[in-house]
């Protein structure tokens, strides 16, 4: 059975949706290549206190880590991309590129973010965490300033102290 919540958080409401026991989506708003309503399911406050919680504790700075179950819906090659967006760790980027060497093809670096841009678990999986060969901040569903604002609130407390920008 799926069914869907809207959790507040500090770049707008996010949709969480869930199928059975597993998170299969978390969405902003105007977020690209978000499902149609009616795809959502019915809504349910009472299954997601969990996820708010971590939630509300990753915008927070608490958290950085998930420890939710997730069940992303995606083709093989996907999934090993997730699978590597997951190891990223909190407060750190890779480029498309570093992705694709690490499936053991740098040729893959168009495709990861192909894979990158459908990924239905943003936030969950960190995708934001994720740009491109020069540094400069690239395709992100949730838009680029929820990006540049997740990546603010990852940023160790000097390093912000030491840019230039």
């Amino acid at each position: 059975m799926r069914t869907h919540t809207i959790i507040d958080s500090p770049l707008g409401g996010l949709t969480v949706v869930a199928e059975n026991d597993a998170l299969t989506g978390l969405y902003f708003e105007r977020h690209r290549g978000r499902p149609a309503a009616e795809a959502l399911g019915t809504r349910s406050d009472e299954r997601f206190e969990e996820t708010r919680r971590q939630l509300g504790q990753y915008f927070t700075g608490e958290r950085h880590d998930f420890d939710l179950p997730l069940a992303p819906a995606g083709d093989e090659f996907q999934q090993r991309v997730w699978d590597l967006l997951r190891q990223i760790p909190y407060g750190q980027t890779r480029s498309y590129g570093d992705l694709a060497r690490q499936l053991g093809d740098p040729s893959l670096a168009q495709a990861v973010g192909a894979a990158n841009g459908r990924n239905p678990l943003c936030v969950l999986i960190p995708c934001h965490r994720v740009i491109g060969a020069d540094g400069k901040l690239v395709g992100y569903a949730g838009g680029l300033d929820r990006k540049r604002q997740l990546l603010d609130l990852e940023e160790p407390a000097g390093g912000k102290a030491d840019r230039l920008f």
